[in-house]
């Protein structure tokens, strides 16, 4: 039996501890035909030196920093492999991971698959085993700090990690992958969605190990980017029924994003997002037009698998969130049945 013809594709940035160690896993991989293509970004440290010289790699040096989306974009259109597996440089990934991803991809009606991401350091602990979506367009890491026990049965998910994760590359070609201008974060979200609304499941693949190195970390770059690009996943992918029936929410989400900016001093970050949306609204009504297009599934039909609570493990709830969340909830009864079903 011909093993299926995998693509890596891996990110390196910064100094890059574990990256050597992430690529000698990709290229030990079991079950499968796998090539590995790691975008330098620019890092820093000397693995991208080591990895280089590995047999069944190759490097690839775009002229400036392509972020996490553009990155990927630039390593998935060099990519021979009918399969694309999309590996974090502090993710190790077991001997029979990609082959146990891949073989769940392939099923039929399944849109991509993801690994079991567990935390490295306590293995038997989950990073995230597939991630809520909150109808406001907000998500986490789904599981994070569980024990891997309790997520031990394959599931469908909301929305994938893009920690780990393989998609077919005929797919991800007529899907134009990821938008470059996310740069980072909240493109897996969006693919995810664009996936649901295609008819397309997602799937967490519980056999298929990854331990990720994984660090919590804000600085203001990502406080910008994070809250812009939920905003454009919203405004791009939601119906505009839907958009109008959640007016209300996604403006009280605003004013108390707003207000946790303030109290969390980045501010300037959460204002330099609503510039940035409209100083690109001529892009955003182009994309929304792309997206809105390609879908076969309507929002009222998609709406069963996001939730109304927020509640993320990694990080302290803000004041106030008991009451954001019960508001969200009584909202989300309300509207729901009220959304698009076709």
């Amino acid at each position: 039996m011909i093993p299926p013809r995998v693509t890596a594709v891996m990110l390196a940035y910064g100094t890059e501890p574990w990256l050597v160690d992430a690529a000698r896993a990709v290229l030990a991989s079991t079950g499968v035909d796998v090539e590995l293509i790691v975008v330098d970004n620019g890092c820093t440290g000397d693995g991208i030196d080591v990895v280089k010289g590995l047999s069944g790699v190759r490097v690839l040096r775009p002229e400036a920093n392509t972020g996490y989306s553009g990155g990927c974009r630039v390593g998935a259109a060099e990519a021979t492999g009918d399969w694309l597996a999309f590996v974090n440089s502090d993710a190790i990934v077991a001997p029979d991971a990609l082959a146990k991803t891949v073989a769940v991809a392939a099923e039929p009606g399944v849109g991509a698959a993801m690994a079991s991401i567990r935390l490295a350091e306590t293995p038997e602990l989950i990073n995230t085993s597939g991630n809520p979506l909150h109808f406001t367009g907000l998500s986490w890491a789904g599981g994070n700090g569980e024990p891997a026990t309790a997520h031990a049965h394959r599931t469908t998910v909301p929305s994938l990690s893009g920690c780990c994760f393989v998609i077919d590359r005929r797919l991800w070609e007529d899907l134009d992958g990821f938008a470059a201008e996310y740069f980072a974060y909240h493109e897996d979200t969006e693919l995810s969605l664009r996936l649901w609304q295609r008819g397309l499941r997602l799937e967490y693949v519980p056999d298929a190990v990854v331990k990720h190195h994984y660090e919590f970390s804000r600085n203001d770059l990502k406080l910008y980017l994070v809250e812009r690009n939920r905003l454009i996943t919203l405004l791009t992918t939601y119906q505009g029924r839907t958009l109008a029936l959640l007016a209300p929410m996604l403006l009280l989400t605003e004013a108390a994003m707003l207000a946790a900016a303030v109290a969390g001093g980045w501010s300037r970050q959460k204002l330099r997002g609503w510039a940035w949306l409209w100083q690109h609204r001529g892009w955003l009504r182009g994309r929304r037009r792309q997206l809105q297009a390609e879908r076969t599934v309507a929002d009222g039909v998609i709406a069963a698998m996001m939730t109304a609570r927020v509640a993320p493990s990694n990080v302290d709830s803000p004041p106030g969130m008991g009451v954001f969340n019960a508001v969200a909830a009584a909202y989300w009864a309300a509207v729901r049945p009220l959304l698009p079903r076709r």
